[in-house]
């Protein structure tokens, strides 16, 4: 840490944090942690490993859910290093290029995550909607060649982030308030003008997530729609229980997103404490209830994984 001024630092190392007050009982606190990135680490691999080897699970909505499996594998490999860090061995320093790093893939990740929900919603919509036409429109090449366009979206609008960041001084104070960085949390610890990261952060959410649930919400209003129309309330409860599991993946994905961005922007910065949780809700939560959801939901990927583990 070197003097710029009499009032002013460059920080070198950023420190992150654990839960406040229970410095004592962190190693405690790691079991549960670990616990949770087994599961989800495991969960995640084994729904990627059915999918792949079953000829019969090469379908667009499975297409899809071994994209979303492998985008919270790639959110919980890049939060476990400093999170386990922390809170296994008490290791809070990390360089400002390797948080800025880690906060890029970070919320690539999440805008992929984002996209492939959306994408499902669409899914779930012709299923529902259009069904007859369903394979001629939700082809695999189709599906692989959208997921590759929202990925480089996803690559491409937060590519600048780290390199608006690294031009900034911080001086305000060098502790983040989590085990890992995010954008909005690092932001706050810039001693200059942030309007034009601000406005860029918010044109990158309006270009992605908001723009997805946009779509999602209008995907799921005319599955609605199509579904109270439905004579049979049979046939409707049936339509409707083939969404839930995505359901279930949009609100455990942006629900938690949506409370820790109002917490960043609004929140008492006295107490940290709603969002250290909030923040490991949204990292650690989609990828361990998802495998599991899915699996319950789908009698075909239950099916292989009971072949798999009981027979």
């Amino acid at each position: 840490m070197s003097s710029l001024n009499d009032t002013t630092f460059q920080f070198a190392v950023f420190l992150l944090t654990g839960i406040p007050g229970q410095e004592d009982v962190q190693f405690w606190i790691s079991i549960p942690f670990c616990c949770m990135y087994v599961i989800s680490i495991i969960g995640n691999t084994v729904i990627l490993f059915i999918i792949k080897t079953d000829p019969s699970l090469h379908e667009p909505m499975y297409i899809l859910l071994s994209m979303l499996a492998l985008t919270d594998l790639g959110l919980l490999i890049v939060t476990m290093p400093t999170t386990l860090g922390v809170y296994l061995v008490n290791s809070r320093e990390i360089s400002l290029n390797a948080c800025f790093v880690q906060l890029y893939f970070i919320h690539t990740f999440s805008a992929i995550s984002s996209s492939t929900l959306m994408l499902m919603a669409f899914d779930r919509f012709v299923a529902i909607c259009d069904p007859l036409r369903y394979a001629s429109i939700l082809t695999p090449p189709r599906i692989a060649k959208a997921e590759l366009v929202f990925v480089a979206r996803s690559v491409c609008l937060m590519f600048p982030q780290p390199f608006l960041l690294k031009r900034f001084p911080y001086c305000h104070t060098n502790v983040l308030s989590q085990s890992y960085c995010l954008f909005q949390n690092v932001m706050k610890l810039v001693c200059a003008d942030i309007t034009v990261n601000s406005l860029y952060g918010l044109s990158v959410k309006s270009l992605s997530q908001f723009l997805d649930m946009f779509f999602i919400f209008l995907s799921y209003v005319m599955i609605f729609k199509t579904v109270v129309s439905v004579a049979s309330f049979t046939e409707s409860l049936k339509a409707l229980n083939t969404c839930a599991s995505h359901l279930c993946a949009v609100l455990l994905f942006y629900v938690p997103e949506i409370c820790l961005s109002m917490l960043h922007r609004f929140g008492n910065s006295s107490s940290h404490l709603p969002q250290i949780i909030l923040s490991y809700v949204y990292v650690l939560v989609p990828p361990l209830v998802n495998p599991i959801v899915y699996s319950v939901k789908s009698k075909h990927v239950r099916a292989r994984i009971l072949r798999i583990f009981f027979i």
